[in-house]
Order: structure tokens, then sequence, then C-alpha cells
């Protein structure tokens, strides 16, 4: 039977979630953690993948098991054998058909900065000190919402057919000393919340105006977006999917 596992980690120490040569991703240390309890090899699809030092608070997997499984055991042994920083937080049967990355209708993303320093956010949060104009970062957010080509946010070497994507919500929000960016899309490029991020912030300091942004959109150039913010601020927040693939 096929299950999708859901899972959250700090991704601080790892090379992003994929598996990849002379790097530690999160789904290896997965797949050897459900190797080591099923006692046979298991490989995992996940619904997308994170770049190295970025976080997670929900993703999801698939996985096909031979044989039934009592549930919240095998939660609580998961997270026995994972290490502090990866936790398994539900498992639910689907379809046999339902993939974790392909059914996937909704990613959301969130960025987080804090304007002061705060011990108590170190490698959660990025300290970002400058003055912001965020009524105006929300006016240039705005214009990214709908179907567009993205290409001037996403790396350059990029495995993919097309550049578009459709961005549901984009927005800033501030509580004290505490800014976060939240976006999200039914799919989104490599690199692509990051220089958004970026570019968002060269709006709200003045370096570029809306028609810059605009113009930038419009460019699918990436040497004209702003530089990448650094990882340790980005989360995977949310993955939405369809309630059909589920099995009640």
């Amino acid at each position: 039977m096929r299950y999708f596992f859901e899972i959250a980690y700090h991704g601080g120490k790892y090379n992003g979630w994929q598996s990849q040569q002379n790097a530690i991703g999160v789904q290896t240390i997965v797949e050897n953690v459900l190797t080591r309890i099923f006692r046979t090899p298991v490989s995992i699809t996940g619904s997308g993948r994170t770049d190295t030092g970025v976080h997670c608070e929900q993703q999801f997997f698939h996985t096909d098991l031979s044989r039934e499984i009592d549930v919240p055991l095998l939660i609580q042994k998961l997270n026995s054998f994972l290490p502090r920083d990866i936790a398994i937080h539900s498992i639910k049967p689907v379809q046999s058909d339902a993939s974790a990355r392909y059914d996937a209708v909704e990613r959301t993303y969130r960025y987080q900065m804090t304007q002061i320093k705060n011990p108590f956010l170190q490698g959660l949060s990025w300290h970002y000190f400058k003055t912001l104009d965020i009524e105006n970062m929300n006016r240039a957010a705005a214009l990214i919402v709908g179907e567009h080509d993205f290409e001037c946010f996403s790396k350059v070497k990029t495995d993919v057919n097309h550049f578009i994507c459709q961005v549901r919500k984009a927005g800033w929000t501030q509580k004290g000393h505490e800014l976060i960016f939240t976006i999200s899309a039914n799919r989104f490029l490599r690199g692509m919340v990051r220089a958004i991020t970026g570019t968002l912030l060269d709006v709200g300091t003045g370096k570029i105006t809306h028609k810059d942004f605009v113009s930038i959109l419009h460019s699918r150039d990436r040497k004209k977006a702003g530089a990448n913010v650094p990882a340790l601020g980005l989360y995977l927040a949310r993955v939405k999917y369809p309630a059909r693939i589920f099995i009640k």
C-alpha cells in the first residue's frame, strides 16, 4: 500500500532534501531509517526539493510498503531513530497512483527576517538591519500574483521545461522587529523564492522602483534581479493536495 508521510526538519545541517553524491540530504537520512525498521531497502519520493540550509515545516513524501502498518507505532519508531532535527508528524494511506510530487496543487514558502540581532533566532531567521518601506514592498509583491514567466528569478542551470508559475498569494507582514514574506504558488523554480525576496528588499530600500521591478519580471534575465537572500530564513511551510487521493 502507498502512504504519504508528513515530515518537518531543521535544514541547517543538510544539503537540502534530495539525496546526492558527497552530500547529506534529508531524503538519505529518512531512507536509511525506514530501511533499518523494515529490514529491506526503502526508497521515497518527496513533494519537491529544498536547497541547502532551507527549513521545512511541512513536506510530504510517499513510499510503498508491502505490509500493513501500525501508524502510531511507526511514527514513534521513526521519531526515535531519526535525529532531533527531523520529525515525522503523520502517515496517511493514499491511492496507489498518488504522487507526493506530482499531485501537489499548491506550495507555500515563508521567509523570516529580524531587524534586530536576536540570539534566539540564530540559524532560523536572517538579521537584516536596513530600513524598509513595507507598504511599497507589498505593492511590488502584488505584481507577481497571477501567471507569469519567472525565469528572471530562477537559477540559471535548472532542469525544467518552462518557467511559468501561478502565484496565488504574495505579501509581507510585520510584527515588532520580525518581518515575514509569504508566497503560495502551484509550483516554484529553483532559487525562486530567495531571488524574489531579495528583489523585493531592493524595492523596500528604494534601490529600485516598481517600474524597475516590472521590467525585471519581464526581462527573463536572472542577472537583472536582486541577490538571493540567505537560506537560513527560508521555510517550506505547507503543501496542499486534493482530498481525492487520500483513503479514509
